[in-house]
């Protein structure tokens, strides 16, 4: 696909829509970890130093369709302004006479952050008429939100459409480049690394990978199912009972291709998974406890793959990460990643979580910011909001 980059646009005394991802994390309403934020910020200048008249869209939190204070870009539009050093108009609305007053009176190089897109129920719907009405704000669009492009949503797809000059920011493009890498003759040996609770949630990248890594390295729960689909002992872990066909098809797969999958050779177990009750590490599942974590000589185990390996796509713990004993697989495998001198990306959510809370996101070679366009880019499934860019 051709997708035109922001550098690629004359946008200088133009109106330019930006599709940003704000969606940050706020603790009585003040702003808990700026890094959206600080992600959005090369196009943005970029866009200020174009002579743009930049106008920042995005949603933040769940609001139900309507206006929730709780929600409101406000807290966003007072920090952009010390980053960038300069005034950031903050509107009411994302869309309506405040909004078209606002813009008309724009200067170049101005910065106006609409508010949130989702108090409206015509972004998550993709309404016409809703689009519209945002694309009223713009004579250009870019999409700088790499973390919502699988979403088909009005600020997404339906205002690129109605837009004919439009483009991927600096972020965007940074994100296709990295996770192309992995799709496009990756130097092998190529190693994915896949935890997290569900094997539904990752049929697509198993699928998709299958073909093109020599390995998987199989953590979480997801495990578990697998384990079941081999009818090893799995006590009370968590299985997707109803995805033991699914598991089993992904191992006859992997078997067919001469594709190794490994999973967990001990774990740590407990009778419950909030930390209360005590833990052991055992090779084999007792009847009455459930595994929480991937054990040491896993670790050791992938460890020993992840140094040979020359290039690696990594989404979702080891285990229950968030508490204490059941961390350490995920560290382990966080630490071993860090170490390796492969190509290595990992793919938002909880794993790059795991990743900044143990100083070890600067030691990788790119970490996304989106946890769901991450799996479905790797899944090799179409992206509304980026075919939406195309030329």
């Amino acid at each position: 696909m051709h997708i035109p980059t922001v550098r690629d646009l004359d946008l200088g005394g133009k109106r330019v829509l930006a599709r940003v991802d704000f969606n940050v994390p706020l603790r009585d309403g003040q702003i808990s970890d700026d890094t959206r934020i600080l992600g959005a910020l090369p196009t943005i200048r970029h866009l200020i130093e174009a002579g743009a008249k930049v106008v920042l869209m995005s949603h933040l939190g769940r609001p139900k369709g309507e206006p929730d204070p709780q929600y409101t870009l406000e807290p966003v539009a007072a920090r952009l302004a010390e980053l960038l050093d300069g005034e950031v108009i903050h509107t009411d609305d994302c869309i309506g006479s405040g909004v078209r007053k606002v813009v008309s009176e724009m200067q170049e190089g101005q910065v106006v952050l609409l508010e949130n897109t989702r108090f409206h129920a015509g972004e998550k719907k993709n309404d016409p008429s809703f689009a519209e009405r945002l694309a009223a704000s713009g004579d250009a669009y870019v999409s700088d939100a790499f973390g919502t492009l699988h979403r088909a949503h009005a600020s997404t797809v339906g205002v690129p459409s109605l837009l004919q000059e439009r483009a991927m920011g600096m972020l965007v493009q940074k994100e296709v480049e990295a996770l192309g890498k992995l799709l496009e003759q990756p130097p092998s040996p190529f190693v994915a690394i896949l935890g997290g609770a569900k094997v539904s949630d990752k049929i697509g990248v198993f699928d998709n990978l299958v073909g093109k890594v020599d390995g998987f390295l199989v953590g979480g729960a997801m495990a578990f199912t697998f384990m079941a689909a081999q009818e090893r002992p799995v006590g009370t872990s968590l299985v997707e009972k109803d995805k033991i066909w699914q598991a089993r098809k992904i191992l006859d797969k992997c078997e067919e291709r001469g594709v190794e999958l490994q999973l967990p050779v001990d774990f740590v177990v407990a009778a419950a998974a909030d930390g209360s009750a005590p833990s052991s590490t055992v090779d084999t599942i007792p009847a009455d406890q459930m595994a929480l974590d991937v054990g040491p000589e896993t670790v050791a185990s992938f460890g020993q793959v992840l140094a040979g390996a020359r290039t690696v796509f990594w989404n979702g713990p080891m285990g229950l990460f968030e508490v204490s004993p059941f961390d350490a697989g995920t560290r382990g495998v966080a630490e071993a990643l860090a170490a390796s001198e492969a190509y290595s990306v990992v793919g938002g959510g909880d794993s790059a979580a795991a990743l900044k809370q143990l100083g070890l996101a600067d030691q990788v070679s790119h970490v996304s910011t989106g946890g769901g366009a991450s799996m479905a880019f790797v899944s090799g499934s179409e992206l509304p909001g980026l075919k939406a860019l195309e030329g």
